[in-house]
């Protein structure tokens, strides 16, 4: 089978099975845990933050950064298209009590400062407070440009707001502009990694941030009933993908491009590559048939998200051969048409 839905549908590799089965373990809520704690504290150095939490989910993990950023009738700004607005089932609003206010995403993925700025609300008790801008990198597959990035510091302060990066997928933004790591993340308060994406573990997110934060954030794991016990049975694997598994990001995005490519050569469909920047490529069916090639296409065990636009992630278990499979099972539907 091959699957392009998304990248969080990778297998964990033989070596990291092992390490995981070997990984010594101790109770993370009482913080006795020592690969949970190798873990955190290695991200922690290797970003430049003070501290990182260990959390089971990417969603968990923004979840608590608005929390220990806002209070109830807060409020944080963040994109119209942002995974923490659209995709996480109202959880700050509904758990947290903290209004989201979106703001349109532009075409690069980054909001408009201006716009951001008259998003603001005043201090007056009519209005919630404004606490948090909150932004994502990598974002519909596109990587903030480093420009926008120095921008963000000075308007924050200026502003009196804290700053957040969901960023599921920061090392294929890191991986793509061929930046230093720090250098990405620097002017956010909080962010988080998603280890289960592209990275290839089986589960887990990191959130990152001063020690406060954390420690207001490991409260509300806890509150949430996000504390695990033995974790680092799964830590091991986090530990695993950031120590091997991320200049292999690089082939993902080859990958994409070629994928890209590969559809844009197919009539029926509209796809630019020049828009590929890493591992997510978008393609419009012009005939509005993306259900129907769906349900073909995984009838011969090949996956993808139907929709307008259709959309293909590349990941460590998708390699070129499989990209020409896909490439062939559609040009093989629209043929019989």
């Amino acid at each position: 089978m091959s699957d392009f839905r998304s990248d969080t549908v990778t297998q964990p590799s033989q070596a990291m099975r092992q390490l995981m089965s070997a990984a010594p373990v101790g109770d993370d809520v009482y913080g006795d845990d020592p690969t949970v704690n190798h873990l955190q504290s290695y991200a922690a150095e290797r970003m430049g933050k003070q501290a990182a939490l260990f959390c089971s989910s990417g969603t968990q993990a923004n979840l608590l950064a608005i929390m220990a950023h806002c209070q109830r009738g807060d409020e944080y700004i963040c994109g119209q298209n942002a995974h923490n607005y659209k995709y996480e089932g109202g959880g700050a609003a509904v758990l947290g009590s903290v209004q989201p206010q979106p703001i349109e995403n532009e075409g690069d993925g980054s909001l408009n400062l201006d716009k951001v700025k008259a998003a603001i609300k005043s201090d007056d008790f009519h209005f919630a407070k404004s606490r948090l801008l909150s932004l994502e990198n990598t974002i519909g597959g596109k990587v903030l440009p480093m420009d926008y990035l120095a921008t963000l510091r000075p308007f924050v302060e200026q502003n009196n707001l804290a700053l957040h990066l969901d960023g599921a997928r920061i090392f294929n933004a890191i991986v793509k502009s061929g930046e230093d790591e720090r250098k990405l993340v620097d002017p956010f308060d909080s962010f988080t990694i998603c280890l289960s994406k592209g990275l290839g573990a089986p589960i887990g997110s990191l959130l990152l941030g001063s020690e406060e934060l954390i420690a207001r954030a490991t409260r509300l794991r806890k509150m949430l009933g996000g504390g695990m016990r033995q974790a680092g049975i799964i830590a091991a694997a986090g530990q695993y993908v950031l120590e091997n598994n991320v200049q292999r990001l690089a082939d993902d995005h080859s990958n994409a491009l070629y994928l890209a490519e590969q559809l844009a050569t197919i009539e029926e469909l509209s796809c630019e590559p020049s828009l590929v920047q890493t591992n997510i490529v978008y393609a419009t069916c012009l005939k509005q048939q993306s259900s129907a090639l769906a349900a073909a296409l995984a009838e011969q065990g090949i996956l993808m998200t139907a929709g307008t636009p259709m959309r293909f992630v590349t990941h460590l278990n998708v390699n070129k051969q499989d990209i020409d499979t896909l490439i062939t099972a559609i040009k093989q539907f629209y043929a019989g048409q």
